[in-house]
């Protein structure tokens, strides 16, 4: 087996990779384990974390290679004995790309890990198959969760200026300061504007004028591709699932009534809820339980949102205003504690009073620059998150602000 083709395509596409910027989760990985994975939903910058890697790490060796197992090579070839040849050359570290697109690929990956020392980092794309699998995996894999941009990343990628990320608990104490020294910067709020319509993914840099195209693709691809073949969802479900889409991102924030949701959909109420799950594990959807019912995964959810505010300006192009607040708010609390590590996910539930409950702590109230403070007066720990302010006071905080925790 020749793997010069390989490497030739490898040192390709390491010229058009460039050290900088890098994603936040590039520095929270420990490149020594053995076997890591990271997955996401499609665009969210995946292949050029794992070739940064490579690139900083080994340059032009041959003891990595980087693969993409969608290439028809391997409709021909067992992953598993690919691998033992690739370690007979002198490999150390095997790169594998949309591993989710070669069949029974959980299997291969622990023969490879049982039975060589090869270290391997893996990539997913497709959410629903990598759930599906993943706890083949758990003895042995340490996975990573790659959200999409956060307001900081997007403003470095898009050159409009580099800022260090802030943990909850510095933003909510030291806001002032924090937004302060931005504001001398750049204007957040004309930026934040860009990136609520544009600015979630890091296609950005090809172009505006493309972009709501691509991610549009993508939903179709999730949707059309692979949710018919990870859950055997039948195709005649998938306009229905769009239609889903469509209601959410038009409506205020969403609070289901599966039998109202099933009416106007036409789908079941029997399968409206495993279509949710599907679409969350997706990174279509978040759903948001509330904060006085069950633990976990178990509690149904209270309200509904779409992923980010992204998808709601490519499906909807005028979104409900207060949604896209929540929305951004939503997608950037739960991406920052995506790698967290908890048993039981509590980074954000509906809160008794104010919005949401973020980490069992603090209390978050949402909305425009009049919002006040009556809801959650009697309330400790409770702030504003507030729409079209540039710098905040006290314990009212500007809502772009948010977008700066990883």
């Amino acid at each position: 087996m020749d793997l010069t083709l390989f490497f030739q395509e490898q040192q390709k596409l390491l010229k058009q990779v460039t050290l900088e910027p890098k994603r936040y989760l590039y520095s929270l990985i420990d490149w020594k384990q053995r076997l890591i994975g990271i997955i996401g939903q499609r665009g969210v910058g995946k292949t050029t974390l794992m070739l940064q890697a490579l690139k900083e790490q080994y340059g032009s060796s041959d003891q990595a290679l980087y693969i993409s197992v969608d290439n028809p090579f391997f409709k021909t070839i067992s992953l598993y004995e690919f691998a033992i040849h690739f370690e007979q050359l002198g490999g150390e570290t095997l790169f594998i790309d949309e591993v989710h697109k070669y069949s029974d690929w959980s299997s291969h990956l622990k023969a490879i890990y049982d039975g060589t020392q090869l270290n391997i980092v893996f990539s997913g794309s497709s959410m629903l198959q990598i759930h599906a699998q993943e706890a083949d995996l758990s003895r042995r894999a340490i996975i990573h969760h790659l959200a999409n941009l956060s307001f900081r990343e997007y403003l470095w990628l898009s050159g409009n200026g580099q800022f260090a990320a802030t943990t909850l608990s510095q933003l909510l104490h030291n806001h002032v300061a924090i937004a302060g020294n931005i504001a001398e910067q750049i204007k957040p709020l004309k930026h934040f504007q860009d990136y609520l319509v544009r600015g979630c993914y890091p296609f950005i840099c090809e172009g505006s004028d493309t972009y709501h195209i691509k991610l549009i693709s993508i939903v179709n691809q999730i949707l059309e591709s692979d949710l018919p073949y990870v859950t055997q969802v039948p195709i005649t479900q998938i306009d229905k699932l769009k239609k889903l889409l469509y209601l959410l991102s038009e409506s205020a924030p969403f609070e289901p009534n599966i039998s109202k949701l099933s009416a106007m959909t036409d789908i079941s109420r029997v399968t409206m809820g495993d279509y949710l799950r599907y679409l969350e594990h997706a990174s279509l959807l978040n759903r948001i339980p509330g904060s006085n019912k069950g633990t976990g995964r178990i509690r149904k959810p209270e309200k509904i949102y779409l992923y980010n505010t992204n998808l709601a300006n490519a499906i909807n192009k005028t979104p409900h205003t207060g949604t896209s607040r929540e929305t951004f708010f939503v997608n950037q609390i739960r991406s920052s504690y995506y790698n967290s590590r908890k048993l039981v996910d509590n980074s954000i539930v509906l809160g008794l009073t104010g919005d949401f409950l973020v980490d069992g702590t603090y209390t978050i109230e949402v909305g425009g620059k009049n919002k006040g403070f009556e809801q959650i007066k009697s309330i400790d720990n409770a702030y504003l998150a507030v729409d079209n302010m540039e710098i905040g006071f006290k314990n009212k905080i500007p809502l772009w602000l948010f977008g700066f925790l990883y």
